[in-house]
């Protein structure tokens, strides 16, 4: 069965987003680059809300800037290899290798975890929340960067449950950023 991974870059004090939306604060130097680029061999589906999919529509065209790295480059080529599926009531289009869906997410998304292929990753804290609440996530790979924001948009959202998660891989970068990987251990508890 196919994974659904949600793997955002995250600030120490839990936020993906600054409260101006931002994603600046983030380091991806070359080291991590490749890593990720990595990862992202075996994922063959994007699964993205609107404003997520909107800041990554960059990687449309990053091959074309003579000036970027090949990691970047290789990330770039990547993207347009990847189906993205892109959750939206607001958005009219999308365009590349993608296709807008205005269906129930947690029934399509069940239903794409049923089928062959290679996992999916979650692009977005908003469209995060509803699998998590959903319990359609399989791995938290959390890639926490030195920076405290203090303030802006949570990795998860508030949750009436409890779930075990169990680490299953650390990875300290040059940059100070650490890779954690999680996977859920079934148990989950309401909370009284």
């Amino acid at each position: 069965m196919r994974k659904v991974i949600y793997s955002p870059m995250v600030s120490l004090d839990g936020f993906v987003e600054s409260p101006t939306r931002s994603l600046d604060w983030g380091i991806v130097d070359e080291e991590l680059h490749s890593f990720i680029n990595d990862q992202q061999n075996q994922i063959d589906t994007y699964l993205f809300g609107r404003r997520m999919y909107e800041v990554m529509t960059y990687w449309d065209t990053a091959e074309a800037d003579p000036s970027n790295p090949e990691y970047v480059l290789e990330f770039a080529r990547i993207w347009k290899r990847v189906a993205k599926i892109v959750y939206s009531k607001t958005l009219g289009r999308v365009q590349g290798n993608a296709r807008l869906s205005r269906g129930n997410i947690v029934e399509e998304i069940a239903q794409l975890k049923a089928q062959p292929g290679k996992d999916m990753g979650v692009g977005g804290a908003t469209i995060a929340a509803t699998l998590i609440q959903s319990g359609l996530i399989d791995e938290y790979q959390l890639f926490i960067n030195p920076i405290i924001l203090g303030r802006g948009t949570p990795m998860f959202p508030t949750l009436d449950h409890k779930t075990g998660l169990r680490l299953i891989e650390t990875r300290t970068f040059s940059s100070g950023v650490v890779f954690l990987r999680y996977q859920p251990t079934g148990t989950a508890s309401q909370e009284k």
